[in-house]
């Protein structure tokens, strides 16, 4: 599963242990929802000891809100900023990335179901999804200024609102096993929303 998977090796074994038992909820995450992660079952996708699960998260909710802001940072990734481009091809690519193979899984697509599911239903979690989102609104509209300067901050944002509705449906209609050629139309939409005059 690629949910902006970190690749901690090299880095120390505790810091790979760690990503291990994060990637773990996320993989138990998109298979069973919230019911199917404990403590318990997580140390075992992750192959680790439950002692290890304990030490780096005191309980399920401080293990969920960890795998959150674990997505949040992929989706940050989405919408980095590549200086190394030109601003229009930095928002096109941005634009074109929600449509990644490695997005468009239903292993990946439940996944941001269940955490949707669970944003609406705890508190806690609501504040963290919020938070992330408006991270992403803000990484997407700061692509869309640096590529249409001419627009106010206020427009650019309004866009990016815009094509976050486009890129939801995306990845909902996706799991439908809607046809690649729909989903090339609604990127296509996205680019048009960025770059209209």
């Amino acid at each position: 599963m690629d949910t902006g998977t970190v690749n901690t090796r090299g880095q120390g074994g505790q810091v790979d242990r760690q990503s291990r038992i994060l990637e773990a909820a996320l993989e138990l995450l998109s298979r069973h929802g919230i019911s199917g992660v404990s403590m318990r079952a997580v140390a075992r996708e992750a192959g680790v000891a439950l002692g290890l699960v304990n030490y780096y998260y005191e309980d399920k909710s401080s293990l969920i809100r960890a795998a959150l802001r674990r997505v949040d940072e992929h989706d940050l990734a989405l919408v980095a900023q590549d200086p190394a481009l030109p601003p229009e091809e930095q928002l096109r690519n941005a634009l074109r990335r929600v449509a990644g193979p490695e997005l468009l899984t239903t292993r990946y697509l439940s996944l941001r179901l269940h955490l949707w599911a669970l944003a609406r239903a705890d508190e806690d979690f609501a504040l963290i999804n919020a938070a992330a989102f408006a991270r992403y609104l803000d990484g997407l509209a700061a692509l869309i200024g640096n590529a249409r300067p001419e627009l106010s901050a206020m427009d650019c944002k309004e866009r990016a609102a815009d094509i976050v509705v486009v890129q939801n449906g995306v990845w909902l209609t996706a799991l439908l096993g809607v046809d690649k050629e729909s989903i090339r139309r609604s990127i296509a939409r996205t680019e048009e929303i960025a770059f209209a005059a």
